[in-house]
């Protein structure tokens, strides 16, 4: 599907003219254009194309676009996308693994730097005083995520609004690292993709295997929302006051005890049988 996209994408953007002809965008137009152009550029990104395979793609492209006669069959080529696609993204991701062990081997000899079983280093940059959170407590933080190189790919600080959420239903390394906190304080969060986004990373801004740095400020510790509602009890034959517990299991229907007789002139069901209803 990506890889669908993708083209579809380059596509549009190479049938364009006004696209094809401008050196910088311009109109609303070239603008939107060239932000397509990006997203294209997004998803080959993964692929770490030379200068002469990105212009390879580019003749594919305009080949296709302007109707003339290509110079490979799709049909026997077309099907070898996804398998370039697996194979170079792996390779990125095996590399951005490499570069986060190394990160992490130099973050962990900084001092007061904890390293967890899971592979997390915890930093504390400033000791809380409050409230400590518990796996599934709901906590109130604010937040900056950064690449190892620096790149912010998000903070509730440019939000402009803390972030609420549960512990059990974060990544490993906010569960792992935010646990060790008290409110006030604030850590350094350094996550080994697998701790984080794993191999998948997040398209577009996160790439495959990456390390993460988090800064975290403690806000608040709420209680865990509590558990849905038990359903009411049932009504009618099965339940209510004085009926029998229902049976559980593939063979309820022939435990339950068998209806009165019908009215018409029909056999009761013979024991053991299910009941219809």
């Amino acid at each position: 599907m990506r890889v669908a996209l993708t083209i579809a994408v380059a596509a549009a953007v190479l049938a364009t003219p006004a696209c094809k002809g401008s050196k910088s965008p311009v109109t609303e137009d070239d603008k939107t254009l060239y932000a397509m152009g990006a997203t294209l550029g997004q998803n080959l990104r993964t692929l770490n194309l030379t200068e002469a395979e990105l212009a390879m793609v580019e003749r594919g492209l305009e080949d296709q676009v302007l109707q003339r006669k290509l110079e490979v069959e799709l049909k026997e080529y077309g099907p070898k996308l996804s398998q370039m696609f697996r194979a170079r993204s792996q390779k990125v991701v095996e590399a951005e693994k490499q570069k986060g062990a190394t990160y992490t081997a130099q973050v962990e000899k900084e001092a007061g730097a904890q390293k967890l079983p899971s592979g997390v280093i915890y930093i504390e940059q400033q000791a809380g005083t409050g409230e400590q959170p518990e796996p599934t407590s709901m906590v109130k933080v604010n937040y900056r995520g950064t690449l190892i190189d620096g790149t912010e790919f998000d903070s509730s600080y440019k939000r402009k609004e803390p972030a609420e959420f549960a512990l059990n239903r974060v990544i490993p390394c906010w569960t792992q690292g935010v646990q060790k906190m008290k409110v006030g304080g604030k850590a350094k969060l350094v996550c080994p993709s697998d701790a984080a986004y794993g191999d998948r990373g997040t398209p577009g801004t996160i790439p495959g295997g990456s390390t993460l740095t988090f800064e975290v400020e403690l806000l608040e510790v709420k209680a865990a929302p509590p558990p849905p509602p038990m359903p009411p009890p049932p009504t009618g034959p099965l339940g209510g006051p004085g009926a029998p517990p229902p049976m559980v299991g593939p063979n309820v229907s022939k435990a339950l005890p068998a209806p009165p007789p019908p009215a018409a002139k029909t056999p009761p069901p013979a024991p053991g049988q299910p009941v219809t209803r």
